[in-house]
């Protein structure tokens, strides 16, 4: 089975992020994460995924 993957500068998929949000009572500690990544000029969505965004 092939993983949905969401995220394709960190490479979080639908079930990473869904554990999160269960185990965090709601909040995901991921987007977080991927904010300050973010905000730190570690993302690259438009070489990384596919559609360029």
């Amino acid at each position: 089975m092939e993983k949905n993957l969401i995220c394709y500068c960190f490479g979080y998929t639908e079930e990473d992020i869904s554990r999160d949000v269960l185990e965090n009572k709601g909040t995901s500690l991921i987007l977080q994460r991927i904010i300050n990544e973010k905000k730190q000029g570690a993302c690259n969505c438009t070489v990384n995924h596919p559609l360029g965004r």
